[in-house]
């Protein structure tokens, strides 16, 4: 079985921005480098035949390229309980586009629709229930910003849950038009 998603590689000076803003929550989770991504579909576990689709449904997508910044900081709770830390993305306009036609394309392979609403962000840590308070980081990013950035493609990934946290490997790239 394979546990999949499709998602944007940010820029490595996106990247960087976001791994210097990390630290100042105690027992916080922070995202490696390697995990930093904007999540278009999240897929799950399929078999490899369904990989197979999965990939080549995503193969036939046109898509133009367009511009991303970051834009604030903020928090995911779940019944309450605050989950994830994450980087807002701006504008949504073309990127809800492109996870429309993700989400097509996934369903059209076989994956049943995913019942959550979008939210366009980056996960920066995963936070646990004695993690220390967070006010203090969302106060000092939420105005977090930068230049606009490409994106010229978007990615199939594969995860892998280790006691360490989760590996993300790219198993492969689609070029935007």
């Amino acid at each position: 079985m394979h546990r999949l998603f499709v998602a944007i590689d940010p820029p490595e000076a996106i990247k960087d921005r976001l791994i210097d803003l990390m630290g100042g929550v105690a027992g916080a989770r922070w995202q490696s480098d390697e995990q930093l991504h904007l999540t278009l579909r999240f897929i799950g576990e399929v078999d490899r035949h369904q990989a197979n689709d999965i990939a080549a449904a995503l193969a036939s997508l046109h898509y133009p390229r367009f511009e991303l910044r970051l834009t604030g900081a903020g928090t995911f709770d779940r019944r309450g309980q605050v989950k994830a830390l994450w980087a807002g993305v701006t504008p949504h306009d073309a990127l809800t586009g492109l996870h429309k036609k993700v989400d097509q394309a996934v369903i059209r392979a076989g994956v049943p629709p995913e019942p959550r609403a979008y939210h366009p962000h980056i996960t920066l840590a995963r936070i646990n229930r004695d993690t220390g308070p967070l006010d203090g980081f969302v106060a000092q990013h939420g105005g977090l910003s930068s230049p606009p950035f490409a994106v010229e493609d978007f990615c199939l990934y594969e995860s892998q849950l280790g006691t360490g946290g989760s590996v993300y490997t790219i198993i492969e790239r689609y070029p935007l038009s």
